[in-house]
């Protein structure tokens, strides 16, 4: 199997030549501080690239900040961009991937196959990055209320507890304990508001489906990406 058949795939994009999908606990670690030696994680990588069939391929430096950058054609190989948490390409043909466990990888499309996708963590939600994504492509002349946002496997609102202050700078309601908190909720309700008519978001939980997904708040070393293509018409 490919490591796209045994990933999760997010719906709603296929039709427009967009492919999006989070890997899984059983295609292995992507992330390079985990204690898989390096030469196997790399492979991964590589294979990606190779599935996409893409000349462009770009990562990042992830921050938990809300910088997104944008990428024109002109390039090729494997791009690593510095302190940003989300890319977006108008042209099709550029593949993106971001690392995730735990935290929401949101997925951004449009008919045209212009597409965002972003690495959404508490910070990254209460800088309200899906806006950003949204703007980035607004800003070539696309209507929001023709994008799609899909919310990834990520942990869900039953098990993300945060601290008081962090709830605060989420919601602006400060509470007097740790409390509970749904992310993807919050993203999709900053979605709607940017004029995103086209929702959706995973039932998969991270920390709750932890035999399929890797999490940080189950103390796993192991990351899994998001990865997101328009194909070339």
């Amino acid at each position: 199997m490919t490591i796209a058949e045994q990933s999760e795939k997010s719906p709603g994009f296929a039709e427009w030549g967009i492919r999006a999908f989070t890997t899984t606990r059983g295609v292995g670690t992507f992330g390079t501080l985990s204690v898989e030696p390096v030469c196997e994680v790399m492979g991964r990588w590589a294979e990606v690239r190779k599935e996409l069939g893409t000349h462009r391929f770009a990562t990042a430096t992830q921050v938990h900040g809300a910088n997104v950058i944008v990428h024109q054609p002109g390039w090729t190989g494997w791009l690593r961009g510095e302190s940003a948490d989300g890319h977006a390409s108008h042209p099709r043909g550029t593949g993106l991937a971001v690392t995730v466990a735990d935290c929401v990888p949101v997925f951004i499309g449009h008919p045209s196959g212009a597409i965002a996708l972003l690495h959404s963590g508490w910070r990254g939600t209460a800088a309200r990055i899906v806006e950003r994504g949204i703007a980035v492509l607004a800003e070539v002349g696309l209507k929001p209320s023709d994008m799609r946002v899909h919310t990834g496997p990520a942990i869900c609102g039953k098990c993300y507890e945060v601290s008081p202050d962090v709830y605060a700078q989420l919601t602006g309601t400060t509470p007097d304990k740790a409390t509970t908190v749904d992310l993807r909720a919050l993203i999709l309700d900053h979605a709607r508001a940017a004029g995103v008519k086209q929702i959706s978001t995973s039932q998969s939980c991270t920390r709750c489906d932890n035999n399929r997904f890797f999490s940080h708040r189950a103390g796993d070393p192991g990351r899994q990406i998001a990865v997101m293509i328009a194909d070339p018409t």
